[in-house]
């Protein structure tokens, strides 16, 4: 009985399929001779499970299982796509490692955009307190010494840590300085705001650093299974940090510890010593799947300026042009709503209070966000956050004006923990939804540059607005002075504690005629509104239909 015509092909097809899975074995990428050749590999999106090359082990791959017929795959029921590794040791070693390196960049942040403007605004006016704004901008703008980060090392110290460890030592160093200062500067802030100003400036821009390096070194410190740990590291360590140096930091502001910022930064200090001490054992290893081949290191500062050059792509100067503006709207209530609450009376102890409520549902809306951010439309998320975010920014500006006389009642104080809450947890989904398709489109082969791009302009779209805000309300404020009833001086010092106290000294009061706050607030949310609806919905369901295939530096 002759052989079925369909069954010989069947076999002739197996049996090539085998000679070019041995093919590929020997073409391996550790083997690849020219620069060309370590950059031609499959890119990879996070929509998919990853397909493992060829592990550790030499065992074959999902490639190759998927050149085998049904009947051939494995029989204990469960594909490629289902295996599991438990986490390894040395995995959960860097998780710590990541999430105590994330919590270090989050103390100066939380200093410079959280307790100390708070602080500084018992003796400042909203223009000085502008001045101290700029600390911030040096994390908005890292993109552009991202490259740098990215290309130069020390081979001594290894890629990463040539950048991290002299981070931490300038950050400690800073740190101990302060903690022999910061109590005399904070007595008289006015005349040490541009010296205040410059310290943080220094420190935010060190932190922006440390997070390229680690960033970067995320990606190859953890196993390509455990990869999406990395993001989880980062609202871990960064958050715990803010918290750290804002919550707890203005609590104990609050009571009689009147050299708390001193012990606060030596303390800082020594916990960046510390670890400093813990990466000089640690060495800079790789998982075999992230490993950067050694040509590729040395081409490497030419394909990230190719990267940066594809900002002539329309569809990347929109995504940009989104960034720059979606936070318009909320911009009046980021920089200026809590410290109109304080001014009106709230405690910053009751604000310390509200936060640290605030700080598990912020995690929680970390893991929602990575959930509802899976599959092809990731800027859902991020859209259907919009509308509530809009509605709860508006009643904070309504709370504000609504604000009882001290002390408020205890109804009241749940009511601004609930809206605080409520409009953390929709940034925070808005935040995930957005960084999801950052992943999705970025390209594999320059993805440093790429996410540092998209993540520069998000950053820069809530901080540029922040200096023209503050400034704003001075500028539309009217208060004056009125000393007795017959002198009525306009002092636009007034609008801050140690102006109605220079007031009160000259036997006068400051009266607020018109507060800028509100008109500051309505024009935010009326640019915002519009923006919304006009443009950036549009845009964003626009942009999510793209392929990936189209934000590529290279193609695939």
């Amino acid at each position: 009985m002759s052989a079925h015509p369909d069954g010989s092909t069947q076999h002739t097809r197996r049996r090539q399929a085998h000679q070019d899975a041995s093919a590929e074995k020997k073409l391996r990428p550790d083997a690849l001779a020219t620069s060309l050749e370590s950059i031609s590999v499959r890119p990879r999106t996070p929509k998919t499970t990853r397909s493992r090359q060829w592990g550790e082990d030499g065992s074959m791959d999902e490639v190759e299982l998927s050149l085998l017929d049904k009947g051939e795959l494995p029989q204990d029921g469960t594909g490629a796509k289902d295996v599991k590794r438990p986490m390894s040791t040395r995995d959960r070693r860097s998780i710590t490692l990541l999430i105590v390196l994330y919590l270090i960049q989050g103390f100066p942040l939380g200093l410079a955009l959280g307790s100390l403007p708070f602080l500084l605004r018992e003796h400042l006016s909203y223009s000085q307190l502008a001045t101290f704004s700029l600390a911030s901008y040096p994390y908005s703008l890292k993109l552009f010494w991202s490259p740098i980060v990215d290309a130069v090392f020390t081979p001594k110290l290894g890629r990463r840590k040539s950048w991290i460890i002299p981070m931490q030592l300038l950050v400690g160093s800073i740190m101990t300085i302060l903690s022999f200062t910061a109590d005399e500067m904070m007595e008289k802030p006015a005349e040490y705001i541009n010296v205040l100003t410059a310290a943080f400036t220094t420190l935010v821009f060190l932190s922006a650093t440390q997070d390229i390096a680690v960033d970067g070194w995320a990606l190859t410190l953890l196993s390509e299974d455990n990869l999406s740990y990395a993001s989880t590291c980062q609202t871990i360590g960064l958050n715990t940090g803010y918290l750290l140096s804002y919550t707890v930091f203005l609590a104990l502001n609050s009571t009689a510890f009147a050299y708390v910022l001193d012990v606060f930064s030596f303390c800082v200090s020594m916990v960046s010593f510390g670890t400093t001490v813990w990466l000089f054992f640690e060495k800079e290893v790789c998982h075999p799947p992230q490993c950067v081949p050694k040509t590729f290191v040395r081409i490497e500062p030419r394909t990230r300026i190719v990267a940066l050059t594809r900002l002539t792509i329309v569809d990347v100067q929109t995504l940009l042009t989104v960034h720059l503006f979606a936070k318009i709207a909320f911009q009046a209530h980021d920089a200026v709503t809590s410290l109109k609450m304080v001014e009106k009376g709230l405690g910053r102890e009751d604000m310390a209070i509200a936060v640290l409520i605030d700080f598990p549902f912020s995690i929680l809306g970390g893991l929602l966000a990575g959930h509802w951010s899976r599959g092809d439309k990731p800027l859902d998320a991020w859209i259907n956050s919009y509308w509530p975010r809009l509605a709860l920014t508006l009643a904070s500006t309504l709370t504000v004006y609504y604000f009882p006389t001290p002390p408020i009642s205890t109804a009241f104080f749940v009511l601004i923990i609930v809206e605080t809450v409520a409009a953390s947890f929709a940034s925070t989904i808005q935040f995930g939804g957005m960084a999801a398709f950052h992943t999705r489109v970025s390209d594999p082969v320059v993805g440093g540059t790429y996410m540092t791009l998209f993540a520069t302009f998000s950053n820069l779209g809530g901080t540029w607005p922040r200096y023209f805000v503050l400034k704003g309300v001075d500028f539309f404020s009217v208060a004056s002075c009125q000393i007795g009833g017959d002198i009525v001086v306009q002092a636009t010092e007034c609008v801050s504690d140690h102006g109605k106290a220079a007031c009160a000294q000259l036997g006068g009061e400051c009266v607020t005629e018109q507060d800028g706050y509100y008109t500051v607030s309505a024009i935010c949310l009326g640019l915002g509104l519009l923006s919304v609806v006009f443009y950036m919905i549009p845009t964003a369901r626009k942009l999510q239909a793209i392929p990936p295939s189209r934000w590529r530096v290279f193609s695939s």
